[in-house]
């Protein structure tokens, strides 16, 4: 009788079971809460977190993913453009984007919708730290406004009374939806002094890192429980638009790119000079960086510099 060992079905059994364990090892440093980042002294756009890597294992696809790793999925997609997202292979290795240009180090909440993520900055002491979260967004037609607002109010396990707009859409909703699995504004909600949006949780997570609310900013729920502890009434919020940051990080000049859905940056090369120069930063550029960077459009810090 031939060993079992060598059978070609048992074979391929046990090395998918590997490479779901060997995915699952990885993953065991890759909780869903945040990590805060220390920025004080690295300037005033710098670069935070790091990317890291991950095994794919058998029958996982990058939307399930995007949830267990804290991520955006459109931001998984476009970090791994070569990643099939629905049918990935077992055993294939891409890249986390856990790393990311702060905007702006003021104090309080700024969110960018062109990168679909939410960073909070608040000063401890002498130091300034950083949280950044995935988040969904307005979809087309219901977009999430710009500007600048403030929190007004906090709720635990908020009830919601569909809009006007939304009623419209879907007649048959209730009056009110009462805390619990059907409610899609899940168990936290910051309300903000523009009574049409909020920053809340969600009952269907596989719409963070998307545009798909009617307005509001969701957020995974672990990372919505994570922020609503440390945000308070007052905590100053403002909603801007930028699909390129440059930055900085250990003496080096870093460029992210995201995709421009709104056209509002005309000449991307003359933006990113621009941006450079608020830096004050006298580092020579490595344009054929900047010229692949603009192409790949992949939301991850690339460094540009030359020195």
């Amino acid at each position: 009788m031939p060993s079992l060992n060598n059978h070609p079905v048992f074979r391929a059994t046990i090395l998918a079971a590997l490479v779901l364990a060997w995915a699952c090892t990885a993953f065991a440093w890759q909780p869903r809460s945040r990590e805060e980042s220390l920025i004080t002294g690295q300037g005033p756009a710098p670069v935070v977190g790091s990317a890291r890597t991950y095994v794919i294992g058998v029958g996982e696809d990058l939307i399930e993913l995007a949830w267990r790793a804290g991520v955006g999925y459109e931001s998984l997609v476009q970090a791994n453009p070569d990643i099939d997202p629905w049918l990935p292979p077992a055993g294939a290795q891409l890249v986390l984007p856990h790393i990311a240009i702060v905007p702006q180090t003021r104090p309080g909440i700024v969110i960018n919708l062109a990168e679909k993520r939410l960073y909070y900055l608040w000063r401890e002491g002498a130091d300034t730290l950083v949280r950044f979260y995935p988040i969904g967004i307005g979809r087309e037609g219901r977009e999430t406004p710009l500007g600048n607002f403030r929190v007004v109010n906090r709720a635990k396990d908020p009830t919601w009374t569909p809009p006007p707009s939304v009623r419209a859409e879907k007649p048959y909703l209730p009056a009110t939806v009462p805390p619990g699995p059907n409610n899609p504004l899940g168990e936290y909600w910051l309300g903000l002094n523009d009574k049409r949006i909020g920053l809340h949780g969600t009952n269907r997570p596989f719409g963070v890192g998307r545009e798909v609310s009617s307005g509001c900013i969701r957020l995974y729920p672990e990372h919505i429980r994570d922020l609503f502890y440390r945000v308070q009434v007052g905590t100053p919020v403002e909603i801007i638009y930028q699909p390129i940051k440059v930055g900085l990080r250990g003496g080096h000049l870093y460029l992210e790119v995201h995709p421009d859905e709104r056209g509002v940056v005309a000449d991307p090369q003359a933006e990113v000079l621009r941006q450079k120069a608020a830096l004050g930063n006298g580092m020579r550029v490595d344009f054929d960086a900047v010229r692949l960077a603009l192409e790949k459009k992949s939301g991850m810090p690339v460094r540009i510099s030359l020195d």
